[in-house]
């Protein structure tokens, strides 16, 4: 049993999701970043694959993506990447977030089974449609694998489909469009919310332009966790000199401290 599908973990409140693009600024930067932020009350940690087109994330995002490519990171090196974090002594769940051409050009099956060795305990596809996933979901059940759903604010004739066959958390898109900060969401999130509850007793996490203490609070108080993207990457771009170098350790305290603020 993956620890997102554990009883337990999904009985838990206020969950705190942060994203982090693996390779960014290195691989082993991106290992002290998962451990720092483990320490900081991250509950799940979303491990980003670059990718070249991608069509959910914003700029932010996706200039990590590009220098991470840059570097050579593939889904192959951060799935590795995880195993090391791992023998390091990370012990969150992982969600590997990737998109559908990655995944091809390693093959489903390889990839779930290389999910397994790495004790990465979910996998999220932003462009996999429902009506596609039904191989990779089979898959990934085998190996006690959380296939993660999304549900956009466009999605509501399609609520009850995606949410019964939910794994691990829902991810609610708070805004059209693609990720970066934000200052107003959707209006009717909280009827979207309650639409998915009606159906489903897996958590449901937003996303999607969160990077303030007010929005996660809002999102706690109306879901059951948020995830903050992109003001964590710009976060860490911002001090990818001092993470490269001697005062990395300065660094990662700023960035537990900045966690912590967010989510007190």
């Amino acid at each position: 049993m993956t620890q997102l599908t554990d009883v337990r973990f999904q009985q838990r409140k206020n969950l705190f999701i942060p994203y982090i693009m693996a390779g960014d600024p290195t691989p082993e930067a991106t290992i002290d970043v998962a451990l720092s932020l483990q320490e900081a009350g991250a509950d799940i940690l979303e491990w980003g694959v670059p990718y070249s087109d991608p069509l959910a994330d914003g700029p932010v995002i996706e200039q990590a993506a590009n220098r991470a490519i840059e570097k050579g990171m593939t889904i192959t090196k951060a799935i590795e990447l995880v195993k090391e974090a791992r023998s390091r002594g990370l012990t969150v769940p992982v969600v590997l977030f990737t998109y559908v051409n990655p995944v091809l050009r390693v093959g489903e099956e390889e990839l779930v089974k290389k999910l397994s060795d790495a004790q990465i305990d979910g996998l999220l596809i932003p462009d996999l449609p429902m009506e596609e996933s039904a191989n990779l979901r089979r898959l990934t059940k085998e190996k006690e694998i959380a296939l993660i759903s999304l549900i956009a604010p466009t999605s509501k004739k399609r609520v009850e489909a995606i949410a019964k066959q939910s794994e691990g958390f829902l991810y609610l898109v708070s805004s059209l469009g693609v990720t970066g900060t934000r200052e107003t969401f959707e209006t009717d999130l909280q009827e979207l919310i309650d639409d998915v509850k009606r159906v489903t007793r897996t958590p449901v996490a937003v996303g999607f332009g969160i990077s303030k203490k007010e929005h996660v609070k809002k999102f706690h108080s109306i879901a059951d966790g948020a995830v903050v993207g992109s003001a964590i990457v710009r976060f860490l771009h911002e001090r990818r000199a001092q993470l490269t170098g001697a005062d990395k350790e300065i660094a990662l305290q700023e960035l537990k401290e900045f966690v912590e603020e967010l989510i007190s």
